[in-house]
Order: C-alpha cells, then sequence, then structure tokens
C-alpha cells in the first residue's frame, strides 16, 4: 500500500479529472494534468541535479505563485521541506533564516537577485538557483534544468510523519523560530478547510495573501487542490487587481486580512463591483473589527472568521457560513480535527464567559520548532495541549471569541511583529537609556508598532536618529511607525515595563515626536 503523501492529491486529480483548471495565475491556467507534470518534472529536477533527499530543505524566495504551489507537493513526494521565505524581510534576516535551516537549495525569483548577491558569501555552499530568462553568474536556470528533467524518478514513498513545510515566524526573544509541519498536519488542515467551507470541485478561490504564510497557502489554497477546486493566484496584493478579479474571474471565495478590506473600501470601485458572486469572504490574520466584517454583510457576503497561527497550519477556530452574520464578531468553534479550550494559568478550564487562553490539540498541529527543543517543551501543557499565547472567551453557545494577544506581539496589517526584536535595535544606541515597543490602534493596519524611548541626558536626539537604526537590519514593515520620547517608562514593582500603561496613553494622547 503506498504511504499517505500529499503530492497524491494532485496525481489523483490528475487522473479523475486532468482536464479541470487547478491554478490561474497572470492570464494563464494550469489543469490538474499539467500541475501533475510540473510538480513531478520538479520533484526529478531537485532529486537528480540537486541531490534533494528525504529531510533536506529547498527554501524559496519571490512573491506568490504556482512554482511556490509546485515546490510544496515536488517536496512531499521526495519527503523534504519547502522553506518559503518571507520576500519582506531584510538581507540580515534571510541569512540568520538559511544558515539556520541549511538548505540545499535557494529558488529565486530576478526581484531578489541583487538582495541575495549581497548575503551569498556567508552562504558559500548554498546552490542558488535563478527563476526567469537571466541567470546571474554562479546560479543555475531553473528553466534549463528543469528541461533535461524527468517526470517520474521519483516515487513518493514519504509518510503522514514526513516534514513538509518549515514556516519561520518572528520569535518573540528577537530571533525567528523555525515551525515544522508534517503532511499529516497539511491533510488535517485540508479536512478540517473542508468542512469549514463546504468545498467542493465547483469552487473557485481568489488568494491574494502571501504564500510565504500559512494562510496563504493553507486556509484555501492547498484545500482546494485536495478538493479538486480551482485557485487563482495573485502575486501580490492590489485592490484594483482584487476588484477586477472579483468583477471578471466571479470566485466564490476570497481570503482577507483587515488591512486588505480596509484598501478594499478605500478603492474607488469598491462600491461599483458586483461581488454576489462571492458565497464566502474568509476573514483572520488579528482580532477583526466588526466594521469590516459587515461591509461584506451589508453587501450579503457572509464573512466568517478563521482563527489560528503557523503552529495550527492554521485551521484551528473557524466561524461556519451559516453563522457568520449571526455571530459577528466570533472566531467560532474547533474545526473538525482540532479540539481546542480555554484555560486558567493552572490548565483548567474557566467557566463559561471568563477570559482565559485558548489552547489546542489536534492532528493537524506542527510537530516541533526547528532545532529549538526548549521552545517546543515551552509551548505545549503536560498533556498534549498547544498553548497559544491567545487570550479568548466562550459564551453560552459554545462560540470562542479573542479577546487580545497574550504576548507582545502586535499584529500591522496582517504582519506579526513582535517588540522583542525593534527593542534589540533600539538597545545598541548609546544615546537610548530605554525603550519599550507596543502597538497603538490605527484603522487602516489595525495597530502600528510605537517607540517609546527615553533618551539619555544630555542626549541629542530626533525621531529621524531613532528610525535610521532599524534601516537595513530589519524588514521596513517591522519599522516604528511612531517614536514616542519620554522621561521615564512605566514599571511595576518589580521594575517591569508596565506596557497597557503605555498602551492606554498612546490611544489617548497625540505624539510628542513621531514619523
Amino acid at each position: 500500500m503506498r504511504a499517505m503523501n500529499i503530492s497524491r492529491w494532485v496525481e489523483q486529480r490528475a487522473d479523475w479529472q486532468g482536464d479541470r483548471t487547478a491554478v490561474r495565475f497572470d492570464g494563464a491556467e494550469i489543469s490538474y494534468r499539467a500541475l501533475d507534470r510540473r510538480v513531478k518534472r520538479l520533484a526529478a529536477m531537485l532529486h537528480g541535479d540537486l541531490a534533494v533527499g528525504p529531510g533536506d530543505r529547498v527554501a524559496h524566495l519571490g512573491y506568490s505563485s504556482p512554482e511556490l504551489l509546485d515546490l510544496l507537493f515536488a517536496c512531499a513526494r521526495i519527503g523534504a521541506m519547502v522553506v518559503p521565505l518571507n520576500w519582506r524581510l531584510a538581507p540580515p534576516e534571510h541569512a540568520w533564516i538559511l544558515d539556520d535551516c541549511a538548505p540545499k537549495a535557494l529558488l529565486v525569483e530576478p526581484e531578489f537577485f541583487d538582495h541575495v548577491d549581497g548575503i551569498r558569501s556567508s552562504l558559500p555552499e548554498l546552490a542558488l538557483v535563478a527563476y526567469g530568462k537571466e541567470t546571474p553568474n554562479g546560479w543555475q536556470s531553473y528553466d534549463s534544468l528543469l528541461a533535461v528533467a524527468g517526470e517520474d524518478a521519483v516515487e513518493p514513498d514519504a509518510g503522514p510523519d514526513s516534514a513538509v513545510q518549515l514556516v519561520y515566524t518572528s520569535g518573540t526573544t528577537g530571533r525567528p523560530k523555525g515551525t515544522v509541519l508534517t503532511q499529516q498536519a497539511l491533510h488535517f488542515n485540508a479536512v478540517n478547510a473542508t468542512a469549514v467551507f463546504d468545498l467542493t470541485s465547483s469552487d473557485h478561490s481568489l488568494n491574494v495573501l502571501p504564500m510565504f504564510h500559512v494562510g496563504g497557502m493553507n486556509i484555501h489554497t492547498t484545500p482546494l487542490i485536495h478538493a479538486g477546486g480551482t485557485v487563482t493566484i495573485h502575486r501580490r496584493f492590489d485592490p484594483g487587481n482584487v476588484l477586477r478579479e472579483i468583477a471578471t474571474s466571479r470566485p466564490n471565495l476570497f481570503i482577507a486580512v483587515p488591512a486588505m478590506i480596509t484598501a478594499l473600501m478605500s478603492h474607488p470601485d469598491w462600491v461599483t463591483t458586483d461581488v454576489s458572486c462571492l458565497r464566502a469572504v474568509a476573514v483572520g490574520s488579528s482580532t477583526v473589527p466588526d466594521a469590516l466584517l459587515r461591509v461584506w454583510h451589508d453587501r450579503g457576503v457572509p464573512a466568517p472568521q478563521v482563527y489560528g497561527l503557523t503552529e495550527s497550519a492554521p485551521v484551528a477556530v473557524c466561524l461556519s457560513i451559516a453563522d457568520a452574520m449571526r455571530k459577528e464578531g466570533a472566531a467560532g468553534k474547533p474545526v473538525m480535527h482540532c479540539a481546542a479550550r480555554i484555560v486558567d494559568d493552572a490548565g483548567r478550564d474557566v467557566e463559561q464567559g471568563t477570559s482565559g487562553e485558548i489552547v489546542l490539540k489536534g492532528e493537524n498541529l506542527f510537530s516541533n520548532y526547528w532545532r529549538n527543543d526548549a521552545a517546543t517543551a515551552a509551548a505545549f501543557s503536560d498533556d498534549g495541549w498547544f498553548r497559544t499565547g491567545d487570550v479568548g472567551h466562550m459564551d453560552d453557545e459554545g462560540f470562542f471569541y479573542v479577546d487580545e494577544r497574550k504576548k507582545d506581539v502586535v499584529i500591522s496589517g496582517g504582519e506579526n511583529i513582535y517588540p522583542a526584536e525593534l527593542e534589540n535595535v533600539l538597545a545598541d544606541h548609546p544615546d537610548i537609556a530605554e525603550s519599550a515597543v507596543v502597538g497603538r490602534p490605527d484603522e487602516r493596519w489595525g495597530e502600528i508598532p510605537v517607540a517609546c524611548v527615553v533618551p539619555r541626558a544630555g542626549a541629542d536626539l530626533t525621531a529621524g536618529d531613532v528610525m535610521a537604526l532599524f534601516e537595513g537590519r530589519i524588514a521596513r514593515y517591522k519599522h516604528p511607525r511612531e517614536i514616542r520620547f519620554m522621561e521615564t517608562l512605566p514599571r511595576n514593582a518589580m521594575g517591569k515595563v508596565q506596557k497597557f500603561t503605555l498602551r492606554a496613553g498612546l490611544a489617548g494622547n497625540d505624539a510628542d515626536e513621531h514619523s
């Protein structure tokens, strides 16, 4: 009997409904039969020319594309792991991740050739493969390698416990953590999503979320491949392009984060675009204001929330399409193959309506943090429940609500920004006595990071000086949007900075100086 391997999804769909469109991208359509050939040819190329074997890693740096989807299933076929890099990160951040996961190869889109050339000296053993017509000196051509590869050189023997995705998320200590997802996790995530959204082969989803996120790859994209449906992929989010796509290709599913909805609402074509083709708009990545759900509901389109994390692949707690309007603001209920509870600090279930930490258990959860046994152990309770770090409560019907982030994460435009990472940069400046970074509510982005800075006595420090510290060190989307100069930071009796006091002050006052 063949092992359960998610590349079989593509192979079987190619056999059963080979002419059906699997992926739409940039005006072209890829059938399931063509997708199967692409995956098998890429698996043969990786295995043969780049010597990728079971357990090896293959990194990808580029925007959302069919090639990244090919790479996921090709790695699954081999038993290898795809490492999708966040293209918004700065070169030093990519260098650290690549050194940590030690991939056999890095596949790069042309927009990032110069970016990678700037760090290649620190990664002398890494094979660099270029997408596109031009191939930098010392690199290999993706198209040339594929041209000589066979299609069936690799028999997919990797089983459900085989790791297939290694997704790096920012760490609370300032270093990213690699989250390892197995083929079993992706399989059960697909089943969970299928049950939540009633997915069938007749569905067509528009995906504009970045596919280096589990949200962009695994909320609708891989589940729809499992179901035999169609996914339209946009390289990057553009509100005008989204509205034109909805008007012309008429998808019946769409995914968005709050910042995207705000951008769509602000576009001049928002009011005139017919969105009646959509049977649901999945909304997630952070606590979603009711007003952003209501803009869809007012136009007759249910907007169910999806709650999850990278560690849950991510579908964990969801609101059904049927309940989306009635339970506006709820995160939903645990999905088919993922249990959820709300517990106190001792791990005991809290009473209905009482806030506590959301904990999860299921086959869709990650297996471990890459090369970080301490973080893996800390993430789970003694009885195997994953501690999300998020605070929520449950109503009298069993619906979950997310109240706040227990950790200090700032969620801006759907991206997680960890204050510790920014505070590490601020701590390097000799004219800064102390600092703290917190989130401030923002209509467009949901939250923005604000750096609260106490200058050293006699220092001549400007907001521009502080902002300049982040250039080239961390991704621009993580940079503080505002600098608040203070005489002191509020602390408790143990000397810990009271960030809730800082957040309250920022919400109620204008900044003394900002950029």
